[in-house]
């Protein structure tokens, strides 16, 4: 008998801490620098990443204090990923809370962390660091695949 994996029965709030982190593709898109309009919400994504991301790995260099580090970093909880509309189309956190499936790429998926980068999912190899740009100069790096299926 083969049960469900545990993204497709439980919902996100129902999930171990394992769980939850595991669902995290790492992609490394919700790490890069958004501006928002402030009169219509819409968002323009840049391909500016964190100073923390690893743009090698795609993940946090110093995940477990990232918050106290980098102080507008957003540490996700099942409430906030119905209503944060910058999460990534492709986020697992978003596709599970819209019921829909992960992806073939997707690590719990394919048991492979590599596949997400094969996928050209990831921002591997596609960003710049945020140390030393102005923000002002955030608008000379607008991109959208950030916010594009594959």
């Amino acid at each position: 008998m083969n049960a469900k994996p545990f993204w497709k029965a439980k919902t996100l709030s129902q999930m171990t801490r394992a769980e939850w982190e595991s669902l995290c593709d790492g992609c490394g898109r919700c790490c890069l620098n958004k501006l928002e309009d402030w009169d219509t919400g819409e968002i323009a994504w840049t391909n500016i990443a964190c100073r923390l991301l690893d743009g090698q790995s795609c993940r946090c260099k110093d995940y477990d204090n990232r918050q106290a580090t980098v102080p507008d970093c957003i540490g996700l909880t099942p409430q906030q990923v119905e209503t944060i509309t910058w999460l990534p189309p492709t986020c697992g956190y978003r596709l599970v809370a819209q019921g829909a499936d992960l992806y073939w790429w997707h690590p719990l998926v394919s048991g492979d962390p590599e596949t997400v980068h094969e996928a050209g999912v990831s921002v591997r190899g596609r960003t710049v660091s945020e140390a030393g740009i102005e923000v002002e100069d955030f608008e000379d790096h607008l991109v959208d695949w950030p916010g594009e299926e594959p």
